[in-house]
């Protein structure tokens, strides 16, 4: 009889976790690498949450919360819903959990059975896939590629639901393609699910405060109204208020299935740490300027990758909306050889020859779900960025 649960099978390792580990190591052996791999911004906390922190501590605030969070930072989420999304929801209608990968992993443990359906539009965060899987659900992929500007069209979606869907995961904008639905485009999505009234509706909104040029943020419950009571809004601090490490995500949605999530954190890691609590509180409640001058920055950068990466011949790079990645197609270098010799068959072969030849860390397309492309993570110094993506141009003006 095998030791280990047949569940694991169906999981792998984080792809994104691996490609900067294995970049650490290189750099670690003396080898100059850049990284871009890891979604995270490179920015410190702002210092008023640290602040806050570092009083948690002093002032004794380091026991055990109540399983799902804290009354203070339930009722700062229930204040930001309000405000940014015009969402309004009570105190018992709302969870904390130890990031947004928690909060999603809760939902889907919370509710699925086997043979239950999660349509996932690809490409998607890695982890999806995986989450679903392993609390036994299947994960019903559905390609929005490039030619449709990496969104999920409401054909494709109408298409993929079927009567064992139980729920729609919905991420604007995306990891790791940038790419944001506008209202319309949203309306458009919704007004499918009001045709299927046993959909489900599990929104990732974390890169909400990360986006640029005209593009307004919009979530799907804040759309369509009548989807209130069939949608988890999952969000949480950790990109826009640079607090990643902190692990502290957060959702708003029905009673009945907020407390069947908290009844799963109980008994699993119950309370998210106790510091990271108060600190959510001031960076849901304090100043929130910041907020514009960062993602400036970050379309700075954005602006400097598409521009260098769409000089080469044979890469396409879409412009996102937010987020801090971009997702270029590569399509027509499958087949060439590289200059160290290694044959390009792959977004992995490249992934691989680019870090070995060029030290530069990418994430390959087959993680998300859809080939051949990679991502860039430009949450880095535009020196960083320059100098990666001129070994880019690099390695694929050697390309044979």
């Amino acid at each position: 009889m095998p030791f280990l649960s047949d569940a694991l099978a169906r999981v792998q390792p984080s792809l994104t976790i691996a490609v900067t580990t294995k970049a650490a190591e290189l750099k670690a052996q003396g080898r100059d690498i850049i990284s871009l791999g890891a979604g995270e911004p490179d920015f410190n906390t702002p210092e008023h949450i640290r602040a806050e922190g570092r009083a948690a501590i002093e002032d004794g605030r380091v026991k055990y919360t109540a399983p799902d969070g804290i009354p203070e930072l339930k009722d700062a989420i229930v204040r930001k819903f309000a405000r940014d999304n015009g969402l309004t929801y009570a105190r018992a209608q709302i969870t904390v959990g130890s990031g947004g990968k928690q909060v999603l992993f809760n939902a889907f443990k919370a509710t699925l059975n086997p043979g239950d359906e999660v349509i996932i539009p690809a490409p998607y965060w890695t982890s999806y896939p995986d989450m679903v899987a392993l609390c036994g659900g299947t994960p019903v992929v559905v390609e929005a590629g490039i030619e449709t500007a990496f969104k999920l069209t409401p054909e494709a979606l109408e298409a993929a639901i079927t009567p064992r869907t139980k729920w729609m995961l919905f991420n604007s904008p995306s990891n790791p393609t940038g790419a944001g639905y506008s209202w319309d485009e949203l309306k458009a999505l919704t007004d499918v699910l009001l045709r299927h009234p046993h959909v489900w509706v599990l929104t990732d909104d974390m890169y909400e405060h990360l986006v640029y040029d005209d593009f307004t943020f919009c979530t799907p419950a804040e759309v369509e109204p009548q989807l209130y009571e069939r949608t988890l809004t999952v969000n949480g601090v950790s990109k826009a208020y640079a607090m990643t490490g902190w692990r502290i995500g957060y959702a708003g949605g029905p009673k009945m299935l907020i407390d069947a999530m908290r009844k799963v954190q109980s008994q699993s890691t119950s309370n998210p740490c106790a510091i990271s609590q108060y600190a959510a509180v001031e960076a849901l409640d304090g100043p929130q300027d910041f907020l514009k001058t960062n993602a400036a920055l970050f379309e700075a950068r954005r602006d400097l990758v598409v521009s260098m990466l769409n000089q080469i011949n044979g890469v396409s790079c879409p412009v996102p909306e937010g987020a801090f990645y971009v997702y270029p197609s590569i399509k027509e270098l499958m087949g060439k050889t590289s200059p160290g010799g290694t044959q390009i068959e792959t977004d992995e072969d490249f992934a691989a020859a680019l870090l070995e030849e060029e030290g530069v860390a990418v994430v390959f397309g087959a993680a998300f779900g859809l080939s051949p492309a990679f991502r860039i993570s430009y949450a880095t110094s535009e020196e960083a960025l320059t100098e990666a993506c001129t070994r880019i141009q690099r390695f694929c003006a050697g390309l044979k």
